[in-house]
């Protein structure tokens, strides 16, 4: 007898419609607060931090991003395949919370330290230090990422877990978003600067000043503000990771007679049709959101010279998205997911292009764009985890394999891979275009600054939308599947 079974911790029985409590929907979404600490660090700061803090080339960061992503090729799969394989007393997915929480803490600090380095050290540093973060990243993001498959088989109550997971995400989003660049500036500054203004002594007064965002013009060291920065971020993210394993629960479980078989996984994922439109369509809205994310620092540092206004419209950026994420399964009841999908995603990608129409005194209509192309983009964040959870339905239904953990891999690799595309991409834009570090930039810089701001995503997103209409899996289609499905484990069940 197996240890998943004699201890069946991650096995109760599922509940009334595959229906799950409050708590354990809450439970979950704290996986990905704890992943958000890093994604969106990756996301918006981290081409930032390679260029204008640790001091190598744009170029330069945009091949590393790139390049890594061979190691990400072999990591991803082979993950997702071990989690499947995985069987301990609570389940497959969720130990890897625990076992790599503490790791992924510490390499995080250790890829934003700033060695006393030459050029060519740093370099190699820099690719040793990236490629450790993203190994154990995907040791603990793309277990969690299944996870949401296997606790319920509702595919509306997937949505709505999707949806408390992007709560989750992008509450943490705001801090990381907002907080970051304050809080590498403050913890940069010295004893005597930081002394000034405790928190311990007036901790009411200490927030409204932080708030304020007055210090940003202090003497500060960039290099250890940033990696104190994750050292607080790292914390965070172990207590959110272990409450998340403490809380949530496993009860999809494979077909009791299917047999360990990687080429059957693979030939089963990469024969599916629903599968490879999700994982094209995701790719291109990642590369979009990472070149925009990416430029919006250079955008306000030298196109709108109002740095000091970054925190405030990233802030803004991840609130739209929340609003949208927490009524997505209310607008999810009235609206087929396929439809809502592509409206949000070519609607948004229309909105983002408008950026182009912006002078760098218009301070108002590039909020106002932003928030409106953020609210729109965002129903779509939800969606995209439970129509993947849908493919992995949809894969069982038609072959009699179940691989949830194989495709939500390939959903993590497929996010990596358009993080490092668009990583790429910024880079290669940014060099072409003549960007010069921590200089004044000339007029065909700026010109690629607004050009990766603004027409260059809209298209990517406009394309994703176009090629989003050959899914074929609709939320009639789903309800058979889920029939079937259900009627056919009943079946073996009686057999058995």
């Amino acid at each position: 007898m197996s240890e998943s079974v004699a201890l069946p911790e991650s096995a109760e029985p599922e509940s009334i419609n595959g229906r799950l409590s409050f708590t354990e929907k809450v439970g979950y979404s704290l996986g990905d607060a704890a992943s958000n600490f890093y994604w969106k660090t990756f996301e918006f700061f981290i081409i930032f931090f390679y260029t204008d803090v640790f001091g190598i080339s744009a170029a330069a960061v945009g091949t590393m991003m790139l390049v890594t992503r061979i190691l990400d090729a072999v990591a991803d799969p082979v993950m997702g395949t071990i989690a499947d394989r995985t069987q301990t007393r609570w389940g497959h997915f969720r130990p890897y919370l625990r076992w790599f929480a503490l790791p992924l803490a510490a390499a995080g600090v250790i890829t934003f330290s700033t060695p006393n380095l030459g050029p060519s050290g740093k370099l190699v540093y820099a690719y040793v230090t990236y490629c450790l973060l993203m190994l154990v990243y995907t040791a603990v993001n793309i277990p969690y990422s299944a996870l949401l498959g296997v606790m319920t088989p509702n595919s509306i109550e997937r949505t709505t877990l999707a949806s408390f997971r992007f709560i989750g995400a992008f509450s943490v989003a705001v801090l990381v978003q907002y907080c970051t660049p304050s809080l590498a500036q403050w913890f940069g500054m010295s004893a005597a600067l930081r002394s000034q203004h405790s928190f311990l002594a007036h901790p009411i007064a200490w927030i409204q000043w932080f708030l304020s965002r007055d210090f940003l013009t202090l003497p500060s060291d960039p290099t250890r503000g940033w990696q104190m920065t994750m050292v607080l971020y790292g914390a965070f993210a172990v207590i959110l990771l272990f409450l998340c394993f403490a809380i949530t629960r496993e009860r999809v479980n494979p077909p009791e007679n299917q047999s360990p078989n990687l080429k059957e996984d693979l030939r089963s994922m990469v024969s599916s049709r629903p599968f490879l439109v999700m994982l094209s369509v995701l790719i291109i809205m990642i590369m979009s959101f990472v070149l925009r994310g990416s430029v919006s620092a250079y955008y306000f540092k030298y196109y709108v010279q109002r740095s000091d206004l970054l925190g405030p419209f990233l802030v803004a950026n991840a609130l739209a998205f929340l609003v949208a994420v927490v009524i997505t399964p209310t607008i999810a009841k009235h609206f087929d997911k396929k439809t809502l999908f592509v409206a949000a995603i070519g609607i948004g990608g229309l909105i983002v292009g408008g950026f182009w129409l912006a002078k760098p005194t218009d301070i108002g209509l590039m909020f106002g764009l932003q928030i409106l192309a953020s609210f729109v983009i965002g129903f779509n964040s939800p969606l995209v985890w439970a129509m993947f959870a849908d493919t992995a339905d949809e894969a069982e239904w038609r072959l009699g394999r179940r691989n949830t953990g194989l495709v939500f891999a390939s959903a993590v690799f497929g996010m990596k891979i358009g993080l490092a595309l668009g990583a790429w991409v910024t880079g290669l834009l940014l060099t072409w275009f003549g960007y010069v570090a921590n200089m004044a930039q000339t007029a065909s810089s700026l010109l690629g600054i607004r050009l990766s701001m603004s027409l260059i995503p809209a298209l990517m997103l406009v394309i994703a939308a176009a090629l989003m209409r050959a899914y074929p899996l609709d939320d009639k289609m789903m309800v058979q599947i889920e029939k079937d499905l259900a009627a056919r484990k009943k079946a073996a069940a009686g057999e058995a």
